[in-house]
């Protein structure tokens, strides 16, 4: 019975264990360590596996907050339970810190969220986390590729910033510094686009080398043609560090508050656009991970994942110094090369120095032209030194750029696309045109080229033409599309061939934010500015200077009279294209809080009355000026640039009858020797039907609610 029992256990009559011998294990042992070193060789060797793809992946289980899959993570989601509960106080930790506190990067925040207070069995808990980590991840999967070795966001690290769009797209995005208005000497800032800055002084004589050839960055290239498109300054912010910025709570935005004005005559019919909440809903094309390593920066991965670390983390002098090392001992090192430049980037904002961030741009160019530098470092290194030599103002630098981008990636749209904003920054419409025939000869429906080339062929007078190309283009959702500029000029131009359905799109881009309202269509502005059509004296608060204009009315009006006898070719006609028809001149003192000295001296008396009112002559987003209307004139429907000035005007010479001026829903008359105040960032008409001149000058003020800081600091239009 016993020998039974032992044999039923697998034992022999002799004492002797069965099954395989300790040799014959051993042998077997080893031939199994054996076949896995040779193949973890042959793996390396050929290079079987993607390990840039694996640890992205693995990242998503970073349990430990470092920012990438490691022994400890795997500690923590094996340990059952008691892992979990620490990772959740890990998470509750940092989901309870301010923002300000801050230092990981959106992507490492994202993965250390709070797991699911309810748990089940200890299995379907690990399951849970892992879907749950999976879901907070597959977002950050579709950001730009300027992130991590994917690049960094552009976005900013002070006040982050929408992409130029690119300059349209946005998009924005991408400087980390507050949208900054034009310099323009036009009145009506929508018709031109002209939204970037005059590059300092410190750039004026500046040279940087670009692909061998010498670039000219003077600031003198910014095109004053009214019919020249430029980007939106949320896209691209042409502004250098040294000048002062205003940066309020958020970027400028338009408050959308409820106005005073009977908006009863807008058609609420239905507009085929895909709303906001619809276009976020739609599933996001999920991009490709770039990359950035070659075979060799795959050998030294650790130490440039080590750098990188540091700048991630927000320290970035450390994070230099580190990249510094790397390319000092591998100066053949695409990816050591291209983290210098991003260091030097951020270090650029951080100090707000222009002289680190020409070093970056010249450090981008290093990264793309060393030999063996893979494709998609070589594309983000080259755009990335575009958008920061656009900043700058250095636009002839930025579109050979571009241009070399469309050489190496010919068949890019989206940089293309870029390549046409380069040009419409430098005023070339005619070869921005040329590009975006080209897109769409290639791809019909690229809604980003549509909204552009139709701007062209408005700007071009073109006007029923641009329509199609306006709307079809918004109605794409393409990115870079859903700007309120082109809800402006395509609401303008259906304005102007008689389509009712204007004030939809007016509408329509009401609702999406980019108008305070249907009438109130400026789109550089200041948040919470009281906003009304038509203001008295009293409530600007600028009761002396409305008192000064009207004594001296007659002094004023004669200056202007004998400046008009004198030398007619000192009113300059309105080269805005906002006259249906008619002639329109105007004669301008001030400019952008700028004498002109060499008009005051045909008009002394006006310009020593004004020196003393500080609210006007340094109104930075106005101008000083006469303006005569001759009969048969009718001014289209416009509104101003900004909501940060009030207009007056003060009536010189009045026909009797047959001028008057419409803002909003209200239609007003001049009177000679009385001053008429409105906001011109609402809708606005004129007509001149009288038999002779109407005489008129306009004093443009502060919006009275601007703190001395903004007027100080606000960008000049």
């Amino acid at each position: 019975m016993a020998e039974d029992k032992e044999a039923k256990h697998g034992g022999h009559k002799n004492g002797r264990r069965g099954g395989i011998s300790g040799g014959s294990f051993f042998t077997w042992f080893m031939v199994i360590a054996l076949l896995g070193v040779w193949t973890s060789v042959a793996v390396v060797w050929f290079d079987l596996v993607d390990y840039e793809e694996v640890l992205g992946k693995l990242g998503v289980y970073d349990a430990d907050g470092d920012g990438d899959f490691d022994v400890d993570d795997a500690k923590v989601l094996l340990e059952g339970p008691g892992g979990l509960a620490k990772r959740k106080t890990k998470a509750k930790g940092l989901k309870e810190r301010s923002p300000s506190e801050r230092t990981f990067p959106p992507e490492e925040e994202a993965e250390t969220q709070a797991e699911p207070e309810e748990r089940g069995p200890e299995g379907a808990e690990i399951q849970n986390v892992e879907d749950e980590v999976k879901e907070q991840i597959q977002p950050l999967l579709q950001e730009s590729v300027h992130t991590d070795h994917d690049l960094e966001a552009d976005g900013p690290t002070g006040d982050p910033q929408p992409e130029v769009e690119d300059f349209l797209t946005v998009t924005d995005s991408d400087d980390r510094f507050e949208d900054l208005e034009p310099g323009t000497d036009h009145e009506e800032i929508e018709d031109s686009y002209h939204v970037e800055e005059t590059a300092s002084p410190n750039h004026l004589n500046e040279v940087e080398e670009i692909a061998n050839e010498q670039e000219d960055s003077d600031p003198s290239e910014a095109v004053t043609d009214a019919d020249v498109l430029q980007p939106h300054a949320e896209e691209v912010r042409h502004q250098d560090y040294e000048e002062p910025v205003y940066e309020p709570s958020e970027h400028e935005r338009i408050e959308i508050s409820d106005i005073a004005v009977d908006d009863s005559s807008t058609i609420s019919e239905e507009i085929n656009v895909a709303s906001v909440e619809e276009q976020q809903d739609t599933p996001p094309v999920k991009k490709k991970k770039p990359k950035l390593l070659n075979k060799f920066d795959k050998t030294i991965k650790a130490e440039l994942d080590a750098a990188e670390k540091l700048r991630k983390r927000g320290k970035i002098e450390e994070a230099v110094s580190a990249f510094e090392e790397l390319v000092r001992k591998y100066p053949q090192s695409p990816r050591a090369r291209y983290g210098k430049a991003q260091c030097e980037d951020d270090l650029a904002e951080k100090r707000r120095s222009n002289e680190v961030l020409r070093k970056a741009i010249e450090t981008y160019q290093e990264a793309a032209d060393l030999p063996d530098a893979p494709t998609d470092l070589v594309k983000l290194s080259l755009k990335r030194r575009s958008e920061r030599q656009q900043f700058l103002g250095h636009m002839r630098g930025s579109l050979l750029t571009l241009q070399r981008l469309v050489q190496l990636f010919p068949s890019e749209t989206t940089l293309k696309n870029d390549l046409g904003v380069g040009y419409l920054l430098l005023g070339d419409n005619d070869s921005a045109k040329k590009v975006y025939e080209e897109v769409l000869n290639v791809t019909p429906n690229d809604g980003f080229a549509k909204v552009h080339y139709g701007f062209i062929l408005k700007a071009q007078n073109k006007i029923a033409e641009s329509i199609p190309y306006l709307k079809e283009g918004i109605e794409s959702g393409d990115p870079g599309t859903d700007d309120g500029r082109f809800y402006f000029h395509l609401g303008d131009a259906m304005q102007r061939v008689g389509n009712k359905e204007a004030y939809k799109w007016y509408e329509l881009g009401h609702k999406r934010g980019h108008f305070a309202s249907v009438w109130q269509r400026s789109l550089y502005n200041v948040n919470g500015l009281k906003a009304q059509p038509w203001w008295t004296p009293r409530e600007t608060g600028y009761t002396e200077l409305v008192k000064s204009l009207e004594r001296n009315w007659k002094l004023i009006r004669d200056e202007g009279l004998m400046v008009m006898d004198r030398a007619k070719g000192l009113f300059l006609p309105e080269d805005e294209n906002l006259r249906e028809k008619g002639d329109w001149s105007q004669f301008t003192l001030w400019q952008q809080g700028r004498k002109n000295e060499n008009a005051c001296k045909g008009a002394p008396k006006t310009c020593a009355l004004l020196e003393k009112f500080s609210e006007t002559t340094g109104c930075r987003r106005g101008q000083i000026k006469y303006s005569i209307m001759h009969p048969g004139t009718h001014v289209w429907p416009h509104t101003g640039p900004t909501n940060c000035r009030l207009r007056m005007h003060l009536g010189l010479v009045i026909p009797k009858e047959g001028c008057k001026i419409r803002c909003a829903n209200e239609t007003r008359t001049w009177e000679e020797g009385k001053v008429l105040i409105f906001d011109d960032s609402f809708e606005h008409e004129v007509w001149q039907d009288a038999s002779s001149f109407r005489l008129i000058f306009i004093v443009d003020v502060w919006h009275p609610e601007l703190t001395p800081q903004q007027r100080r600091s606000l960008p000049a239009i």
